[in-house]
């Protein structure tokens, strides 16, 4: 058994009510909702909310939402092991059963292809990793990206101040991904001791994905969605919202 669970708290800053905006004619929740449930591999789809509103919502796109998540953990800087752990303790307590798998899906990635979470699965299922996060390639090497200290430029890898090193062309460098939410698999064995994914985890590699965590990033999603009108139609076909 693999089931999906969704996180959407409320109370976004950057974006006031983010995970139930207007994407394309559809909450943003609701793209998250509808690819699990079009998924072969996933047998039932969870939210796991803070809001009662947000819940409606889920509910009327077919996902499952038993209870409402605490407060306690559903703040700014609440981590994903408390609502993790919240899940598996609930599917414990009151099912008296939880699956070894569980598929995590951000509602603020919306276009995702189930196709490509189903292959993920089948991946991932049987397999010794810890877990599976999904990411793409970088435009450019994380290599030569800074922080700065003191109001100097300072190297993230080797946490130097010479950065003469940034100016090779980045074929000089490592290939660098960057974590995007488009599928994570974690086990519930692991949550249940404290550990979102630990030491030994499988790199799932997909196209270059955007997620929203600005307004900026809202309007690029946007204009996405009415360039791919045809992947959404295809994703909302056959859905019967309640």
């Amino acid at each position: 058994m693999v089931y999906a669970i969704i996180p959407a708290r409320s109370g976004s800053k950057g974006v006031p009510n983010k995970n139930i905006i207007n994407l394309g004619g559809y909450p943003l929740l609701a793209y998250s909702i509808v690819a699990a449930k079009k998924c072969k591999e996933i047998d039932r789809v969870f939210v796991s909310t803070d809001s009662e509103e947000y819940a409606k919502i889920a509910r009327q796109y077919g996902a499952e939402v038993p209870f409402i998540r605490p407060k306690s953990i559903s703040g700014d800087t609440a981590l994903d092991i408390e609502w993790f752990k919240h899940f598996v303790d609930w599917l414990n307590n009151k099912e008296g059963f939880c699956p070894e798998y569980l598929v995590h899906l951000r509602p603020t990635t919306p276009l995702r292809d189930p196709e490509i979470i189903d292959k993920a699965v089948m991946k991932f299922v049987g397999s010794d990793y810890t877990a599976l996060r999904s990411a793409h390639k970088m435009t450019d090497t994380s290599y030569k990206t800074f922080e700065v200290e003191n109001d100097k430029f300072k190297m993230i890898c080797n946490k130097g101040f010479n950065i003469e090193s940034t100016t090779l062309p980045r074929q000089a460098f490592p290939i660098t991904y960057n974590p995007n939410g488009y599928v994570d698999i974690v086990r519930t064995s692991q949550i249940e001791k404290g550990i979102n994914h630990g030491d030994c985890v499988q790199a799932y590699i997909t196209e270059t994905t955007y997620e929203i965590d600005e307004l900026d990033d809202l309007h690029y999603l946007q204009y996405l969605t009415k360039r791919k009108s045809d992947f959404v139609k295809t994703l909302f076909n056959n859905i019967e919202v309640i």
